[in-house]
């Protein structure tokens, strides 16, 4: 097993497992983006035709977010910023993985954390703890253009849509399943783990080309990419959080 700063990295079987450590809640910030995206990269350069990536976490939170108390210590818009584009940068990187991807979601999905769960190609969700969370509508915080266009992009539905962004909607694994937002439901932290795996190593047996397979994922969501991409409406945008934090 290869241990980084604040996430874990082991290969089982055909798998890879990408985990985020302790039992804290997973906040967002510059150190934790880091772990995560050193965690890709190891991925990419060791990834062959019947691998899978699996990311899920420990404790009560998948991810809550953002760390705004992080953000507020000192030059808020600043911090905002790095934030928002080192989450970018993942979530590119994850679009562009030249192997399947599923979110094992064992807790709590909130903001930015439900964004990260979203921008996998599955989600599975233990059905006895955790909810998907759009927090900003109850918190009064404007919403990235990007983090809709992750949304449009997953969600099918408008009602369900609706029900995420105009609503601010807790979504409980089964109410996430009837709206097609996640893929399965599981039991408990463990049986969802187990249940990524074996979808891991099947979709793993497969035995895609891994290349095909990322070029494939780019075309399919090239308007999301074009949205992660936008650097300057994402700093506007930081800029008007920062004045309401």
């Amino acid at each position: 097993m290869a241990v980084m700063e604040m996430c874990t990295l082991e290969k089982r079987g055909s798998v890879f497992i990408l985990t985020l450590t302790g039992l804290n809640e997973h906040r967002l910030n510059p150190d934790l983006l880091d772990s995560i995206q050193s965690a890709l990269h190891r991925v990419r350069s060791e990834s062959s035709s019947s691998t899978a990536l699996i990311t899920t976490a420990h404790g009560k939170f998948f991810s809550n977010g953002y760390d705004l108390a992080w953000a507020k210590t000192a030059d808020t818009n600043h911090r905002l910023k790095l934030m928002d584009s080192k989450l970018r940068s993942l979530i590119a990187d994850l679009i562009s993985l030249p192997v399947p991807t599923i979110a094992a979601v064992t807790g709590h999905a909130s903001a930015a954390g439900f964004i990260l769960a979203l921008s996998h190609d599955y989600v599975l969700m233990r059905k006895d703890r955790g909810f998907l969370y759009m927090s900003e509508l109850d918190i009064g915080l404007p919403i990235a253009t990007w983090f809709v266009a992750v949304i449009r992009s997953k969600i099918e539905s408008p009602a369900a849509r609706r029900e995420v962004l105009l609503r601010a909607a807790k979504l409980t694994a089964e109410k996430a399943a009837e709206l097609g937002v996640v893929e399965a439901v599981e039991g408990g932290a463990e049986e969802t783990v187990t249940a990524a795996a074996r979808l891991g190593e099947e979709l793993a047996g497969l035995r895609w080309d891994g290349h095909a397979y990322g070029q494939i994922r780019m075309a399919v969501f090239a308007y999301l990419l074009s949205a992660v991409r936008c650097d300057e409406e994402n700093e506007s945008l930081a800029v008007k959080v920062a004045s309401r934090l």
